[in-house]
């Protein structure tokens, strides 16, 4: 299978929303498309989409506050899965991640994902001890 991973464009943006929703990873307190919107307005060397065949397979979103670094929609398609395109997205958002600077990475699973954490383990990242808050500045319905 040959991919190639590039920045986000916004054509794509129809077809971004369809993967995540194919993988599970839209919810309804989280609107995709504003979630695009603001990506694309901060950052958005860092958000990459690996496309096969002319379409869009999997995607990543990274970014770096100047403390840490972030990692959020990682999705692979159900059907190119199992073949190392999970780890190519990660390491890419590393590479880009380490590039600006950033000495740590964080990201957060839901804890009914038992996949998704067993895929971050086999990558190197460890469970920190932390429990994770969140404050809704803007809704999203």
């Amino acid at each position: 299978m040959t991919v190639q991973i590039r920045q986000f464009e916004a054509r794509d943006e129809d077809a971004v929303v369809q993967l995540w929703q194919d993988c599970g990873l839209v919810v309804p307190w989280n609107s995709s498309h504003r979630d695009i919107q603001r990506k694309s307005r901060v950052q958005a060397e860092m958000f990459l989409v690996a496309c096969s065949a002319g379409r869009i397979v999997a995607t990543v979103m990274a970014g770096y506050d100047g403390h840490r670094g972030w990692i959020n929609y990682l999705a692979v398609h159900p059907e190119h899965r199992r073949r190392g395109l999970g780890r190519r997205m990660v390491s890419e958002a590393e590479s880009r991640l380490r590039a600006a600077g950033c000495p740590k990475i964080n990201l957060q699973v839901r804890r009914a994902n038992a996949a998704a954490m067993a895929f971050y383990r086999r990558i190197g990242f460890k469970e920190d001890h932390v429990v994770s808050f969140g404050k809704r500045l803007e809704p999203d319905d």
